[in-house]
């Protein structure tokens, strides 16, 4: 096994969030395997995934004191990747991590990375956004329309999550089981 940094990026709607969930679980007695719990400035009771919730200027304080290994802006809030990553990956640990495609290029010069895309075919993310009510009809069209491609060089192993959650689980969990092997 070789330590690796596990970059999990997709659009809103792909079911990474899901994807993640289930494998976490069905890796629940892997002690290799590093989960990392974001920093969001957004409120924890704001619904999603489970963060640890900043207000902007305590995020600010912990950046400037060297807190996170990586972070970045989107969507008008500040998102951080704790500094513990770094023992976890000293360790010889994988350690898995929702990320943003624009920290990959950061992420690969500073860590062995692996990026685990999970996309899904545009109608059925559409029907997805629809389904969870945060957006009206134009808002998920810009959503659809906004495309970020991944920067060139990276390793990168994609999961077309457009079967069951079950199936998508077992494809997530069985990369990861394989960076737990001694060729991983």
């Amino acid at each position: 096994m070789t330590a690796m940094l596990v970059g999990v990026v997709g659009p809103s709607g792909a079911g990474k969030d899901t994807l993640l969930a289930g494998a976490r679980a069905a890796l629940a007695a892997e002690p290799r395997i590093r989960w990392v719990r974001r920093v969001i400035t957004r409120p924890a009771e704001a619904g999603g995934e489970d963060h640890e919730a900043l207000d902007p200027a305590a995020f600010a304080a912990r950046r400037e004191a060297g807190g996170f290994a990586l972070w970045w802006e989107a969507h008008g809030l500040l998102y951080g990747i704790p500094r513990a990553i770094e023992a976890d990956l000293r360790a010889g640990r994988v350690v898995v991590a929702n990320l943003s495609r624009g920290v990959l290029a950061e992420a690969a010069a500073r860590y062995p990375l692996l990026v685990l895309e999970v996309t899904v075919p545009p109608a059925l993310r559409a029907a997805r956004l629809a389904r969870r009510g945060r957006e009206d009809a134009a808002d998920i069209a810009a959503r659809l329309a906004r495309e970020a491609p991944l920067p060139p060089g990276l390793r990168v192993h994609t999961v077309v999550n457009d079967g069951t959650v079950e199936a998508g689980v077992a494809c997530v969990a069985a990369v990861l089981r394989g960076l737990l092997s001694p060729a991983g």
